[in-house]
């Protein structure tokens, strides 16, 4: 790792054991550890079976991006790079290192042989698309079960922090800084090349997603992938005895796809920290205690991370 890059990572570490140490000040540590400790193995070997299932889908839906763009990856190798992905963006800050690497290696591995510079670059654009495909459907999903939520009554807002509202201000800083990238281009003379590279992800956009057909796979298997992810929490709950009925299990689901959506948050390491404040947050806001989320957040972050596992074995693995 270049040594510029050690300050970065150990600001995202910092900050991840200063958001989660935030959080433990202001639960019951007791109620929470002994949230965790009732939960069974075999509902943990459950769950890790599910992990399986999900780096399985994930791997396909990558390979029918690829194949799409025309660089077309075999099933064992795009399995192994996921799994290599998912470990490094377990440990390694903003969540999508590990991804940025299965680019790299797809791109210098399976387009060797091939002399159009834009192999690569439909290499890269198959992994930043697969992962796309996936974000897009969590928060549409999100969109739709919060709107339920509210509508519900379930889900109440003015139990929340007055603090978090956002000042207009907020809303200004997203164009102004599109803005400033726009004009810095413009100075050092990139327009040009980034016209072009927009042409060429709008093509790319089109083979990828276009059609019926190619938007219905890429929808379910968004879809699939997403239920995987609730599964290993729906897992936990049962094991924690949260889900009763049909209604709590409901709103756990969708307090859990919400969770999800925030793990997204580059800020911390593999969404530690961000993922269990908004447990601590959003549990309250729906009458249910707040140790019960943060037990439901840590449980489900450890077994993704002991899901990844497998993935370590490919750092051995020479390429």
């Amino acid at each position: 790792m270049h040594h510029r890059a050690w300050p970065k990572l150990l600001l995202r570490w910092l900050a991840t054991f200063i958001v989660l140490g935030l959080v433990f000040a202001f639960i019951d540590l007791s109620a929470l550890v002994s949230r965790l400790a009732i939960v069974p193995v075999y509902f943990v070997v459950l769950a890790l079976g599910i992990t399986v299932v999900q780096v399985i889908l994930s791997a396909w839906r990558w390979r029918y991006t690829a194949s799409r763009l025309g660089v077309g990856i075999p099933m064992p190798f795009a399995i192994r790079e996921y799994y290599l992905a998912s470990f490094l963006n377990q440990v390694l800050p903003g969540g999508v290192m590990g991804d940025v690497n299965r680019a790299w290696r797809h791109s210098k591995i399976h387009t060797a042989g091939k002399s159009e510079p834009s192999a690569r670059l439909a290499a890269i654009h198959a992994v930043a698309l697969e992962r796309l495909s996936g974000q897009l459907v969590l928060i549409l999903v999100v969109l739709l079960v919060m709107a339920g939520l509210w509508t519900s009554g379930q889900f109440n807002v003015h139990g929340m922090p007055a603090e978090l509202s956002l000042s207009a201000g907020y809303w200004l800083l997203a164009p102004l800084l599109l803005g400033s990238i726009g004009w810095l281009l413009f100075v050092r003379g990139k327009v040009a090349t980034m016209v072009r590279y927009v042409r060429h992800l709008r093509a790319d956009l089109y083979r990828a997603f276009a059609g019926w057909k190619i938007a219905g796979v890429q929808l379910a298997t968004s879809l699939s992938v997403l239920v995987s992810y609730l599964f290993v929490f729906m897992v936990i709950a049962a094991g924690m005895g949260l889900a009763v009925d049909v209604v709590s299990l409901a709103l756990i689901t969708a307090l859990c796809l919400v969770l999800l959506l925030a793990m997204v948050v580059p800020v911390t390491v593999s969404g530690w920290g961000v993922r269990e404040g908004t447990a601590a947050l959003l549990w309250p806001a729906a009458g249910l205690p707040a140790e019960q989320g943060v037990a439901l957040s840590i449980g489900y972050g450890a077994l993704i991370f002991l899901g990844s596992l497998p993935g370590a074995l490919m750092l051995l693995r020479k390429s």
